[in-house]
């Protein structure tokens, strides 16, 4: 691998970075916003759907559109995206308070539509640049994703704890370096690596094969599984545990996302075999929610909701490699239609769980179950919907081991 390759790899990895912020800080400043602005639980819920939902239609229009584009163009737009998206972010509710949603959602807009760009077209980039195992590297960048997901709530956390709710605003603006960072180190290189099909057609007919919409299932399983947890585990730890807040989201989402990093970071140097260990990672997975569903134990909660990162930590790119190793020729397009399955799978599986346990802390045979138990509705409820998480790594079991019995199929 030459300087310029180097170089170009490593810009994907700040944008990786990038991806784990504006991921992740909207629910770090639910709080906040709440308290600051009076902001609506259901609207800053909502903050998370405007996010995946602008990511998913990113995606869908690269899985047809792909030929449409001068990818190197759009590559080196995303990091401007992001930083226009994060400055309105910030700035709008400093200047307009009274309208401060407005701002956040706009902001959220414009960085998400950046993100769903470096979901669709940074795993390509990374795939075409010459490594000894593909598989492995595809296994690292998603690696420097954890990661990224892990050093920003602690930063955050502590940064919040130190100056105080107030001024998250400052919070943002120290975060605006990472796109800075992206855009110089993408005008430094060269980005003609990564192939779109030639038309729309094209497209049409690689989504007739059957498949690769079992890849698709797949990936949005892994996706649901994996958010599921991640967006699930702090305020689980906090309401059915009894762990204080802070500790939720340090020893929730941190620890989650560094087991979820630990385990693609295991697959980037030892890996192999990916259909094989995507089985052993949904039981694992299935173990995982089962215990933290049922387990009234606050350390084996904690455990169990933490150990359900090292399980899903190749679910999302492990379906992803298994997509691409198969369907290579179609480029981009495959990339995004993978990218759209996770986001899916992102999207739908919280908001499932989330109905879950709403239904169950409204329905009387349900409440009349928790007094049995001696938990109250809303414990039962969480504890219902955290087993009705489990379902996502099961069928992803029977998908897998499809898949595994395919591999020499296209």
């Amino acid at each position: 691998m030459n300087k310029q390759q180097k170089r170009l790899k490593t810009a994907c990895y700040t944008v990786s970075v990038t991806m784990s912020f504006v991921g992740n800080i909207s629910p770090l400043l639910f709080l906040t916003f709440r308290e600051q602005y009076g902001i609506t639980y259901s609207l800053l819920g909502f903050l998370v759907v405007i996010n995946f939902a602008t990511q998913l239609a990113v995606d869908l229009v690269f899985s047809v559109f792909s030929h449409k584009f001068n990818i190197s163009k759009v590559v080196r737009t995303m990091p401007v995206l992001t930083f226009i998206g994060l400055l309105i972010f910030a700035l709008w509710p400093l200047m307009l308070p009274k309208l401060a949603y407005a701002g956040i959602a706009l902001g959220t807009v414009i960085f998400s539509a950046s993100a769903g760009l470096a979901e669709v077209l940074i795993s390509p980039i990374i795939a075409s640049l010459p490594a000894k195992d593909p598989d492995r590297e595809m296994s690292k960048l998603h690696s420097v994703y954890a990661w990224g997901v892990v050093g920003i709530v602690v930063v955050s956390t502590v940064y919040l704890l130190v100056f105080g709710n107030e001024n998250w605003h400052g919070l943002i603006f120290i975060y605006l370096l990472l796109p800075v960072l992206s855009l110089v180190l993408f005008s430094r290189v060269e980005i003609t690596c990564v192939q779109s099909t030639e038309k729309a057609g094209a497209s049409v007919g690689l989504f007739k094969k059957p498949a690769l919409w079992l890849c698709f299932i797949g990936i949005f399983l892994g996706g649901a599984t994996e958010l599921t947890m991640a967006q699930w585990c702090s305020g689980y730890l906090e309401q059915v545990m009894g762990l204080p807040k802070v500790w939720g989201d340090i020893f929730g989402v941190a620890l989650f996302g560094a087991t979820l990093g630990l385990g693609r970071s295991l697959y980037a140097k030892f890996g192999k075999n990916i259909t094989k260990v995507l089985i052993i990672s949904a039981m694992g997975a299935v173990l995982c929610y089962f215990t933290a569903g049922v387990t009234n134990n606050a350390v084996v909660g904690l455990l169990a909701c933490a150990l359900t990162g090292l399980c899903a930590s190749m679910m999302w790119p492990g379906g992803l490699v298994v997509a691409t190793s198969r369907f290579a020729f179609g480029g981009v397009a495959v990339f995004a239609l993978m990218a759209a399955g996770g986001d899916m799978g992102a999207s739908v599986g919280p908001q499932l769980v989330g109905l879950i346990t709403d239904f169950a802390m409204k329905n009387q045979w349900a409440i009349s179950l928790a007094e049995r138990l001696c938990l109250s509705p809303e414990h039962f409820g969480m504890k219902l919907g955290m087993l009705t998480g489990m379902l996502f790594p099961l069928f992803s079991i029977i998908v897998y081991a499809i898949l595994n019995k395919q591999k020499n199929k296209v």
